[in-house]
């Protein structure tokens, strides 16, 4: 919907910096621009009409006494009920728009105004005469929020990009953080690249009172407080859904989807009547979901427009979308939705996406793994520790059962920390790393794990990605290139009512080796094919291990490996011999892929090439 960035402070030319920092959003909403600027506070939004799309929605927005000043991205999609119960309670509306009823929302019920809310958001509201503020994130982490305090100014956006403007923002790189990268491909804790710098989690909300920044969770994930034993919970499920894909229909714009060959989104597309469908593939992919995603389209009745991404269009675009990011996550798939969001921008404003359905009901193929193999897992722990250990220091790299060993030689708890598992291990990045790795992968996971102690294998690896993977990860991913194109996206599957249903889900109803969520296919299969409802889980299918071992990209990156840059944090020489052997294929048995830890190494650099390097 947009972008904001504000920050309290008392500077006197705040006018000229918030023009700076509202051109780093100009992506995120090109429809309008609005500022409020006083002696304490500048404020400043760039809105993508979405909502009532007179200039009644424009921001930011006040309440009638001007002492409440609002600015909001996201959408309220029980805005409608919750202003009926305002209007009963004697409130005045200017505009039909879900922002002006949280200002109201706020006059009436203060911070319980979050318990309230069923929607995507990030939202800050100023009460001048207090001189507080007040910011909230939705409970998935759907919409980015960051903060920072730097001197006497306190900051907080969108973007990070929104703030390197400000004179006293001072950037600088926090290098601890790179050791946790390296594992996750992604920065897994509410700290970021950016020194002191932070996102604010989902499901809590902030208040800064021009001294103190304080934190607060209003809402809990709970796993299966009230197991779901219903007959019929397909049923029960699909009315939800239903609810959810309506709801997620509001606005006053048309409304596209992407398009897979996979039933996340081929069931959105289909249940959400939508008309237009939007693919991406990749040359020289050798999974291209195009062709399958056509002849669904086709099987349904909806229109579909797909492109092809060239190896050359990837790459050349690459600089760019790490600047679109603010952090680096090396996840192929986010340059993919850069050309999806891209592709589809030329005909929606708003589109939907099937995030959420695997965490929720259980759909990541890994999930499966707790559950098999369970005569192995039936010798004890120390036996199995000790061939792991040995499986890893002493096997060639690439022997078949070696990383089996090393798996199974860990708990679920020292084993698992998200969907994008051992990019590298904590040993593999000590070597590699000038610096040392920093904080240890279970210090960010265990204090999850202790939450959900009493939970199944697979519940505990839901409630992790949840935290980590969707959030860091998946979510970041989806915002950042869907505005990166001033395209919103809309995530059925991530809204309270649905998690509601979900979190009581019965195991056996999510995953059974080798099927994964069981009981949403099943859903799923009532409506569209059934094909297509049980298709295993594939992912973006980037064609990155193919392209690496090319003259044009091998050579790009053994470039990057031996730059300035890159002496700066890493053993190059390491780098570059990893980066030979891939190329070569010179492993035991030629079956070790260094893709993914060559593609993490190299996406941080370009990242922070893009906005460190003239530092």
């Amino acid at each position: 919907m947009c972008g904001f960035v504000g920050f309290i402070d008392h500077t006197e030319n705040k006018e000229t910096i918030l023009k700076e920092m509202l051109r780093t959003l100009i992506h995120r909403g090109p429809d309008s621009e609005g500022q409020h600027i006083d002696e304490d506070l500048a404020l400043g939004f760039r809105r993508l009409s979405i909502v009532d799309l007179s200039s009644h929605g424009n921001q930011p927005m006040y309440n009638e006494t001007g002492n409440l000043v609002l600015t909001f991205n996201g959408e309220i999609y029980n805005y409608k009920e919750l202003q009926e119960e305002l209007i009963k309670a004697g409130h005045t509306f200017a505009s039909d728009t879900d922002s002006e009823v949280l200002l109201h929302g706020y006059e009436e019920w203060g911070k319980g105004l979050v318990d309230k809310l069923r929607g995507m958001f990030a939202f800050a509201i100023y009460d001048r005469e207090k001189k507080q503020l007040f910011a909230a994130r939705d409970i998935f982490g759907i919409k980015p929020f960051y903060y920072t305090k730097m001197k006497d100014t306190f900051l907080f956006g969108s973007e990070i990009k929104a703030f390197l403007p400000h004179p006293n923002f001072v950037k600088e790189l926090q290098e601890e953080l790179l050791g946790l990268y390296l594992s996750f491909q992604f920065v897994p804790s509410n700290e970021t690249f950016f020194k002191n710098v932070f996102c604010l989690p989902p499901a809590h909300f902030l208040t800064y009172d021009g001294q103190e920044c304080r934190i607060a969770c209003y809402y809990k994930y709970n796993f299966g407080t009230e197991e779901n034993t219903s007959s019929d919970m397909a049923s029960e499920l699909e009315a939800v859904l239903r609810d959810s894909i309506e709801a997620h229909k509001s606005g006053d714009v048309e409304i596209g989807s992407y398009l897979s060959s996979g039933v996340d989104s081929s069931y959105l597309a289909y249940m959400g009547q939508v008309d237009k469908t939007f693919t991406v593939g990749f040359e020289g992919g050798c999974s291209n979901e195009i062709d399958k995603a056509k002849a669904f389209a086709d099987h349904v009745q909806i229109w579909n427009s797909s492109k092809t991404v060239t190896a050359e269009e990837y790459w050349d675009a690459f600089s760019d979308i790490q600047y679109y990011m603010d952090e680096p996550v090396a996840d192929p798939a986010a340059v993919g939705l850069y050309f999806l969001s891209k592709e589809a921008s030329k005909q929606v404003k708003v589109v939907f996406s099937g995030e959420g359905s695997d965490e929720l009901f259980g759909g990541y193929n890994i999930y499966c793994e707790p559950m098999e193999h369970s005569g192995f897992d039936k010798i004890p722990m120390p036996v199995r520790r000790l061939l792991g250990t040995l499986a890893e220091r002493i096997l060639p790299r690439g022997i078949p059962g070696r990383g089996f060993l090393m798996r199974h030689g860990k708990t679920l708890e020292e084993r698992y920390f998200s969907n994008a598992t051992n990019i590298f291990t904590e040993r593999e990045a000590e070597k590699i790393l000038k610096n040392g790795y920093g904080t240890h992968i279970q210090d960010i996971t265990r204090p999850l794990y202790d939450k959900v102690q009493d939970k199944d294998p697979v519940t505990k690896m839901q409630y992790i990605d949840l935290h980590l993977w969707l959030v860091h990860d998946i979510l970041m991913k989806g915002d950042k290139m869907g505005m990166a194109n001033s395209v919103e996206v809309r995530v059925p599957f991530l809204d309270k009512k649905v998690w509601q249903f979900a979190r009581n889900i019965p195991l056996e109803h999510k995953v059974s080796p080798p099927r994964t969520k069981i009981l949403f296919r099943e859903t799923a299969a009532r409506v569209i094919q059934k094909e297509t409802a049980d298709k295993k889980k594939l992912g973006f299918p980037v064609p990155i291990r193919t392209w690496i071992k090319e003259d044009v990209y091998y050579h790009k990156i053994r470039e990057v490996f031996l730059s300035e840059s890159a002496q700066k944090f890493f053993d190059t020489d390491r780098l570059v011999r990893m980066l030979d052997r891939y190329k070569k294929g010179c492993y035991f048995r030629e079956k070790t892929d260094d893709s993914r830890k060559i593609w993490t190494v190299y996406t941080f650099l370009v990242w922070y090439d893009r906005f460190f390097a003239e530092a």
